[in-house]
């Protein structure tokens, strides 16, 4: 996967740069090369017997895009869409899913001196889906694996999901 990459005046700090945003009071960050756009909160159709953390799809501008309720996907309670709410549409290889975030917060530029990898917890709490943890002024911001996030089965199902709603319509 291809990285942007900037040079410090010394020539060895590497700067990574990822999308923040907020899911309760925690905030996650994700690749800038793997956002392709943000956009308001919109209606998405529901589609049955799919995980509950999937809200449904969603037509964008004539794609058919899978929409993820992140709250859901990380076992935080559901609450109704809010000023900030917003949908970030990642890209994900070929396929594209939509993120809802309480809001949005920024885009940070971290160096490589500045992650570290995700603590470990021990074999019973799933930390897989944190790619590493950004110091970034006075936070902390959890780095997503996007690949890791999903299991293949539920990317299959995503997949899938995009290729039946643009079938029917």
């Amino acid at each position: 996967m291809e990285t942007e990459v900037q040079r410090s005046k010394q020539g060895k700090s590497v700067s990574n740069r990822f999308l923040t945003f907020y899911l309760e009071n925690e905030i996650y960050g994700v690749h800038i090369f793997d956002v392709k756009e943000i956009i308001a909160m919109m209606k998405t159709t529901p589609v049955p017997k799919t995980p509950k953390f999937i809200q449904g799809v969603m037509n964008l501008r004539g794609n058919i895009i899978p929409v993820v309720d992140m709250r859901l996907k990380f076992d935080m309670p559901s609450i109704p869409p809010q000023a900030y709410t917003a949908i970030v549409i990642i890209r994900l290889g070929e396929k594209q899913i939509g993120f809802i975030v309480d809001k949005v917060e920024e885009v940070i530029n971290v160096d490589d001196e500045h992650l570290t990898p995700p603590p470990e917890f021990g074999e019973h709490i799933d930390t897989r889906f944190i790619k590493s943890m950004a110091q970034y002024k006075q936070k902390v911001v959890m780095i997503l694996d996007l690949l890791a996030l999903f299991g293949d089965e539920e990317l299959s199902m995503v997949e899938n999901l995009s290729k039946t709603a643009s079938d029917k319509g």
